[in-house]
């Protein structure tokens, strides 16, 4: 059901619509507010629309608007307007009122404008909804110190636009790091886009990340951005940086350079604005060594550098992980609710993770379909 906020000061005006709103029919929840101290005071019970006078006593439309926008800003607010407001309602706009309408109102009109705001919150709010599930997703579990310290240069780090290089063992959770920088940092809203940097073949990873224009190849049949423009004001994740062709890197080192690409085929480069994270389970000095890496690309990646264990190095956070994997995969599959005996966490802490976490997930997952009600520590031994 919405919740609906009527701020008028003229008691007939509210009268009416809050009669058309009920004879709509539509199941919304109505309130009044007679003023605009009374709408700001209401903030708090989370409206999903305000329609809100420009003109009333003690605070003006505007006043109620910024307040609005800084305590419940997935509300919306559609301003209602008397003939010489109309300025002031263009500037209401501009402050973020999703619209206006004029005095005296037109039924179709004030119902279909209701109606758009309405299904705009839904939106914001699913928005919201999936973001917090994606976060979720991208947590870092653990309390042991390992964790802890990898978390405070997360704090430090994120709200700089410093690079930073992310390393350790394939399955350790080196992706989840860079969601936390990215969702710690100012360009949070802003996209975070994933380069799996070793499952794009050598020939195709310039055209990924530069994009390329009509006709720069067989099958360029229009111009397609690339993933540094797709991550523009945001973040750019470039996983498993060691297994890019010497090529490739020297073009993404002109890219960090002078925070410009060239897309394959084109003419003229492109100014770009992207935070750029990236993580390798290769150690990269042996790379450049080696003549596969180049030395001042991975000075350019490594301003910042977290190493994240194995967790073979922190079996501390196995029962905190245990625990978040069970919630996890029982609400993902429908799962009879199962725990796990303590001689089983000990049991599942003396194991060798050559595969990380992602073993261990594997582990519980199996565990919580083929174990009984009490997962035992026999129960561990025998599915491992």
């Amino acid at each position: 059901m919405s919740k609906i906020l009527i701020a008028e000061d003229e008691a007939s005006i509210r009268r009416v619509l809050m009669r058309i709103l009920t004879e709509e029919n539509a199941g919304y929840e109505l309130s009044e507010a007679a003023d605009g101290q009374e709408a700001m005071r209401k903030a708090s019970e989370g409206f999903d629309l305000v329609l809100c006078d420009i003109k009333m006593p003690l605070a003006d439309g505007v006043e109620v608007l910024e307040h609005y926008r800084k305590t419940a800003p997935e509300t919306a607010m559609v301003m209602i307007s008397g003939h010489g407001d109309l300025e002031l309602a263009v500037q209401c706009m501009r402050m973020g009122a999703y619209d206006f309408i004029s005095k005296p109102m037109e039924l179709n009109r004030l119902l279909q404008t209701v109606r758009n705001a309405l299904d705009r919150t839904a939106l914001v709010q699913q928005l919201q909804h999936l973001r917090k599930k994606v976060d979720r997703q991208h947590q870092m579990i653990g309390s042991g110190p390992a964790i802890q310290s990898i978390r405070t240069l997360i704090e430090k780090v994120a709200p700089t636009d410093a690079r930073v290089l992310i390393t350790g063992p394939n399955g350790s959770g080196k992706e989840l790091v860079a969601h936390g920088i990215h969702q710690a940092s100012a360009r949070s809203k802003s996209a975070f886009v994933e380069v799996n940097c070793a499952a794009i073949p050598a020939e195709l990873i310039e055209s990924e990340l530069f994009g390329h224009v009509k006709g720069a190849f067989t099958s360029a049949v229009k111009d397609r951005k690339g993933k540094f423009e797709q991550a523009e004001g945001g973040t750019l994740f470039l996983d498993e940086i060691g297994d890019m062709s010497l090529s490739a890197q020297a073009k993404v080192l002109r890219a960090l350079q002078e925070n410009r690409i060239s897309p394959v085929g084109g003419e003229k480069s492109i100014a770009v604005n992207a935070r750029v994270l990236a993580a390798t389970n290769k150690d990269l000095t042996k790379e450049i060594a080696e003549g596969r890496f180049r030395e001042d690309l991975y000075h350019r990646l490594s301003v910042i550098r977290i190493e994240v264990p194995s967790l073979n190095k922190r079996k501390e956070d196995i029962p905190d992980l245990v625990a978040h994997f069970s919630a996890q995969i029982q609400g993902e599959q429908k799962l009879p609710p199962k725990s796990f005996s303590t001689r089983a966490l000990s049991a599942l802490a003396e194991l060798d993770y050559t595969g990380n976490i992602r073993q261990l997930r594997n582990l519980v997952e199996r565990l919580l379909i083929l174990g009984s009600a009490e997962i035992s520590a026999e129960e561990v031994r025998q599915y491992a």
